[in-house]
């Protein structure tokens, strides 16, 4: 297996860890300050990238912004475990050519526009964002008082790891 592959497929697997711990109504909580938002949407969000990249378009694109965003997913361990599921499985038998050109459509803040990319670089930028949301997602856990025994959840590999005093 490519290792951007093996490396997306562990960084998911945190999600599957997460989601068994879960109640529904700890998915879809949005009681922590200052934005409010819940675990649900961030793994629904996270998801619904990696979907994009999936389903490229009859144009031979990937469209970053044609999002699913299915609310089910933000208030369902259940319904969100399933996603993942599909999204997983989906990438496991897929024949991605890491350094083959791919064309995404995203919108960083001006409009639509085209980038191209090769699939390493798109998965390996989802790979980030992916790590970027369990960050906040661990800010969340921790307010809502839940522990989650993954030292390394929301932490880039190349984070420097706190060493204590002796």
């Amino acid at each position: 297996m490519n290792e951007i592959i093996g490396s997306t497929l562990k960084t998911l697997q945190k999600s599957k860890y997460l989601l068994e711990r879960l109640t529904d109504s700890q998915l879809c909580d949005t009681s922590i300050a200052p934005y409010y938002s819940s675990i649900g949407t961030h793994l629904r969000h996270i998801l619904d990238f990696y979907d994009c990249i999936l389903n490229i378009n009859t144009d031979h694109k990937i469209d970053l912004t044609a999002r699913r965003r299915n609310k089910a997913v933000e208030s369902s361990c259940d319904t969100a475990q399933e996603y993942l599921n599909a999204i997983v499985d989906a990438i496991k038998v897929a024949d991605f050519n890491m350094d083959g050109n791919v064309r995404v459509l995203d919108d960083l803040g001006l409009g639509i526009i085209e980038i191209t990319y090769t699939y390493g670089a798109l998965f390996s930028q989802a790979n980030s964002h992916t790590i970027h949301h369990y960050a906040i997602i661990n800010y969340i856990l921790k307010g809502l008082n839940i522990a989650f025994k993954d030292s390394d959840f929301g932490y880039n590999p190349t984070t420097p790891k706190q060493t204590t005093l002796n």
